[in-house]
């Protein structure tokens, strides 16, 4: 089930020490991504949106050429939740993976998805 309680300050401290690079301006949770270029602009874009149709729980997003900053607010509560903290932490992990140097898949040859530098 899920829970739309509002998150406390210290609740929110934590969450976020378990995520790198995220952070809360403007009362949304916010990470932005950069991208090698506009086509996977739009793969990055379709992910998280296949991410969080399943979750049934919908950022707002601000894309552009290489670029795409995610926002998470629980809507119906007016601020940060458990939904929110849950959403960004599976965009993380899928949008970020890149085969380890060990395996049998090649990954990417050139630069990847990554978190945009503070």
């Amino acid at each position: 089930m899920a829970d739309y309680t509002l998150l406390s300050e210290e609740e929110l401290r934590q969450e976020l020490e378990q995520l790198p690079g995220w952070e809360v301006r403007d009362g949304w949770l916010r990470k932005t991504y950069v991208t090698p270029g506009w086509p996977h602009t739009l793969l990055l874009v379709q992910t998280i949106g296949y991410l969080a149709e399943a979750a049934w729980h919908h950022p707002d997003l601000r894309v552009g050429y290489a670029k795409v900053t995610v926002l998470l607010q629980t809507h119906r509560s007016g601020g940060i939740t458990r939904c929110d903290t849950q959403l960004a932490r599976r965009i993380d992990e899928v949008v970020l993976w890149k085969p380890p140097a060990d395996a049998a898949l090649p990954g990417f040859p050139k630069n990847w998805v990554r978190p945009e530098a503070s």
